[in-house]
């Protein structure tokens, strides 16, 4: 597996594959690895195996962009020894590890800003955290180039936003998207669990046990309002959770819905002491 920690080095790692005439996948990831990142690798090498075969990227950058002034970039995990030999592990081709001051020049002044789309939902609670998203999965999409990307849709509001940038801005870029993999009690994996209290994280599966009650009742034939006031009341019977928001929205578009007619995703954001932890649920009528 080859390291790149620079732009230029990472460039010239693709550019001997594409002389070779490889197709290229990427799986950009903020580090502190887990089985849902590796999960993204494999999907994205069955993307690739599927079109003949070819390269493997992971990225590993805390992109400092997307946290807001009082979140918690300073302590995010992070774990490179570990991260990479995961990567090792899965049969990765190359990792990506840039610097912030690579990523981000001095002066600059162009961000990436899907405008609808990233001031709803976690938007509203997060300001700017989507731009920033928008703004670093578009400078990996140039630095490395890929032909696909995955992403998982435990973040399912960054995975639309994320397909919406590529549409507009006619990148060609295939973007796979990865069921949330899970604990085996439920809880949807995220490198933010590490830094769950060992009460929190034992409170923190009240998130999978809502999700399932909700699309019970979307498969039920429940009204809207009826599901979002079970949702409140179960989260809320959990001492330890702090419920951020709780939406309903139409899964393709996450438009807002008044009867439920077609697909819809379940979104919680809910904080467990610091942490706010998100999950999601894809239900049909």
């Amino acid at each position: 597996m080859q390291i790149c920690r620079s732009k230029q080095a990472m460039r010239d790692c693709v550019a001997e594959w594409r002389a070779e005439g490889q197709r290229v996948a990427l799986v950009p990831t903020m580090g502190a690895l887990h089985r849902g990142h590796l999960t993204l690798c494999e999907r994205a090498r069955d993307w690739l195996d599927a079109h003949g075969g070819g390269r493997l990227v992971a990225s590993i950058f805390v992109n400092p962009t997307q946290f807001g002034p009082n979140e918690d970039l300073a302590t995010y995990p992070r774990d490179e020894e570990n991260d990479l030999r995961l990567l090792r592990q899965i049969g990765a081709d190359a990792a990506f590890l840039p610097s912030v001051q690579d990523i981000y020049r001095p002066g600059a002044q162009t961000m990436v800003d899907v405008t609808g789309l990233s001031r709803m939902l976690m938007g509203r609670l997060r300001p700017g955290h989507f731009r920033g998203v928008a703004t670093v999965v578009t400078k990996l999409f140039n630095i490395v180039g890929p032909d696909a990307a995955a992403f998982g849709e435990k973040d399912y509001q960054q995975l639309t936003v994320i397909r919406q940038m590529v549409a507009d801005l006619d990148m060609p870029v295939a973007i796979i998207g990865v069921p949330t993999v899970r604990e085996e009690d439920g809880l949807a994996m995220s490198s933010r669990n590490l830094r769950l209290t060992p009460q929190d994280r034992a409170a923190a599966p009240i998130l999978a046990r809502a999700l399932d009650r909700a699309q019970a009742m979307v498969q039920a034939g429940s009204p809207l309002g009826a599901i979002r006031r079970e949702l409140r009341a179960l989260i809320a019977a959990e001492p330890r959770a702090e419920v951020r928001s709780i939406d309903i929205r139409d899964a393709a578009d996450l438009s807002r819905i008044v009867t439920i007619d077609r697909p819809v995703v379940i979104l919680l954001a809910v904080r467990f002491g610091t942490v706010l932890l998100i999950d999601q649920r894809v239900a049909h009528p």
